[in-house]
């Protein structure tokens, strides 16, 4: 069976659950996505979800904060829930740090981004059950939270169904056919499907995706680590996001009695890593909770799991055009920014596809060829998810 589409997206997380509904909101709906498992299942399903707006380059920072727009406005923006939580979120850093901070913050500022150094004194007023030492220095953002994961991806989805695009789950693509320089169709296991534009959002399995099209693209995965613990409620009800760069590992609240760290950035093969977490590097996980909110020393381990970031030596995501190849594009390699910028990812790549300016963002940055071009994104940190 032959059937045809005017744009297909392949990939089912929220980065191609948002494209394909910018694109129906661009009236481009005979649109068709395409996901080997079910919604969300790769690294949207094992993310931290924190939508926080610290960054060390404008374009990440401006899209961060035209989807925290989103995630907190997402019922009149997009239908449906986002799960927002506005907790804040304070980045804590060493005084080694104090320029990148300083940096980080002005820019951010002259972004209109909601953002402020504040002092050991100001964090007994923001949130007292953190401890910092003289030695760190501190920035708050009011209106950060998070949000979930599988509410904003179905969200989209619901609502790029409901503008008449379709969704094909456990749709394993074979092929993508290229001709004379541009796409002509998709395979699949079940049948083909002629379509002039591609767009390839496949988080992990992207690297095999452009390995099998002959296409070097520098993306490689690694494994980021997720502990569950039970904090005592009673000492701590709720605390904020905290972004802890001294200490290399970010926390945030669920619910009211949970509390999600973040850590770790080890390489990872796609279809072997370990999706629980090490055991034996829990204690010293503990230990670095409980230095920052001593009232965590009667927290205990309920449990965790492991996703994947699929990064760019640069650590900032490729959304492109594949170059030598008309029709097929990317939005891929988001090396654990992926959910927060989700919103704006999927309006810049139909500007992309349509050929309209973005209003706030130069999408040309992320382009592939920047890295053969040497013209790569720095951070002003050494912990790289804060690049």
């Amino acid at each position: 069976m032959t059937n045809m589409a005017d744009v297909i997206v392949v990939g089912g997380g929220v980065i191609g659950c948002s494209i394909l509904y910018h694109l129906c909101r661009r009236d481009i709906t005979n649109a068709v996505l395409l996901e080997q498992d079910v919604l969300g299942s790769g690294s949207t399903g094992r993310s931290q979800t924190i939508c926080r707006t610290h960054y060390s380059n404008p374009i990440t920072a401006i899209m961060s904060k035209e989807s925290l727009h989103v995630f907190k406005h997402f019922d009149e923006i997009v239908g449906g829930d986002s799960g927002f939580v506005n907790t804040g979120y304070v980045v804590i850093v060493k005084n080694e740090d104090e320029h990148g901070l300083e940096r980080n913050i002005r820019m951010q500022q002259e972004l209109g981004i909601n953002t402020s150094r504040v002092s050991l004194e100001d964090l007994k007023g923001i949130a007292p059950m953190i401890h910092a030492s003289d030695d760190e220095l501190l920035a708050w953002e009011p209106e950060s939270g998070y949000a979930d994961s599988y509410l904003v991806t179905t969200s989209f989805a619901n609502r790029a169904r409901d503008m008449g695009a379709q969704i094909r789950m456990r749709e394993i693509v074979n092929k993508i056919e290229i001709s004379s320089g541009r796409v002509t169709a998709v395979e699949t296991q079940s049948e083909r499907i002629e379509t002039e534009t591609v767009v390839i959002a496949t988080g992990p399995w992207s690297k095999e995706i452009f390995d099998s099209l002959g296409m070097d693209v520098p993306l490689a995965t690694v494994r980021h680590q997720i502990a569950t613990i039970a904090r005592p409620v009673v000492k701590i009800p709720n605390h904020p996001i905290v972004g802890d760069i001294a200490q290399s590992l970010s926390l945030r609240p669920e619910g009211d009695s949970l509390t999600l760290i973040g850590f770790g950035e080890d390489p990872a093969d796609l279809r072997s890593y370990n999706q629980g977490v090490d055991l034996d590097q829990i204690p010293g996980v503990l230990g670095r909770i409980i230095h920052r909110l001593p009232d965590m020393d009667e927290a205990y381990f309920r449990g965790g799991w492991s996703g994947l970031f699929t990064i760019t030596p640069d650590w900032h995501p490729i959304i492109d055009q594949i170059p030598g190849v008309e029709g097929l594009y990317c939005a891929v390699g988001f090396s654990g920014h992926g959910f927060k910028l989700a919103p704006s990812v999927g309006s810049a790549v139909v500007d992309l596809i349509t050929g309209s300016e973005s209003e706030n963002i130069d999408i040309r940055e992320l382009r592939l060829n920047r890295f053969s071009e040497g013209d790569i994104f720095t951070s002003s940190y050494k912990y790289n998810v804060l690049a």
